[in-house]
């Protein structure tokens, strides 16, 4: 029998549930948590960090600290809100082909 997953991708975390026997289910964490941090990071060893974990390097390595991705999701790079976001993010929002891209 196939499973439905189901994703919530929020601006400060997420969650997956999975629908079973009638019934939605969420997926805890490694950390056994309901809810995960919507950060992703990249370590200077090339590692890739999700969540808590990537949360605790955002001081450390904002430019590689990826989050509040949604408010940037969809939109052209010449857009007031793209505008905004390069100048109070610490990460680097650049121009692919219209259209906002991290680097």
């Amino acid at each position: 029998m196939s499973k439905v997953l189901g994703i919530d991708l929020g601006t400060t975390n997420s969650a997956m549930s999975v629908f079973e026997n009638g019934e939605a289910k969420i997926i805890a964490n490694k950390e056994g948590k309901n809810t995960t941090p919507s950060i992703v990071a990249f370590t200077d060893k090339g590692e890739i960090l999700v969540g808590e974990s990537a949360k605790r390097q955002a001081v450390t390595n904002p430019e590689k600290t990826i989050y509040s991705i949604k408010r940037i999701m969809g939109l052209m790079f010449d857009e007031e809100h793209a505008a905004s976001a390069k100048e109070r993010l610490p990460y680097k929002i650049i121009n692919r082909n219209g259209a906002c891209a991290i680097e």
